[in-house]
């Protein structure tokens, strides 16, 4: 059987995953899945809203293709998941452009030097 929603992994470490998910083409959130020994937590937030009954699918894929690859459910305590209804409206990073655009704005405000 083929599974409804399409996870794409953008961080994995020893300890944690983050992951989009999609139905189809269409981005539905994104899901922070934490590995804490025998308790696995998930924050799960959606971008749309889904009906009671596609939130419970797509938590039983998550629990069945991410979670249960790293811990089984007979092997660990419990998987707790939180959900949020939120929209991304932007993107920070650390990472600078380049010095060619600095020195742009100079020029253009008349600075000589």
């Amino acid at each position: 059987m083929e599974s409804r929603f399409k996870f794409t992994r953008l961080v994995r470490t020893n300890s944690s995953e983050i992951y989009l998910f999609w139905d189809g083409s269409r981005r539905l959130g994104q899901v922070d899945v934490h590995f804490a020994q025998d308790t696995i937590h998930a924050t799960v937030i959606f971008e749309t809203d889904l009906s009671v009954g596609e939130e419970e699918d797509l938590l039983a894929q998550i629990d069945d293709d991410i979670v249960s690859s790293y811990l089984p459910r007979f092997e660990r305590e419990d998987f707790v998941a939180h959900v949020f209804r939120g929209e991304e409206i932007s993107r920070y990073t650390d990472c600078s452009g380049p010095m060619d655009d600095m020195d742009d704005d100079d020029d253009e405000d008349g600075i000589e030097e």
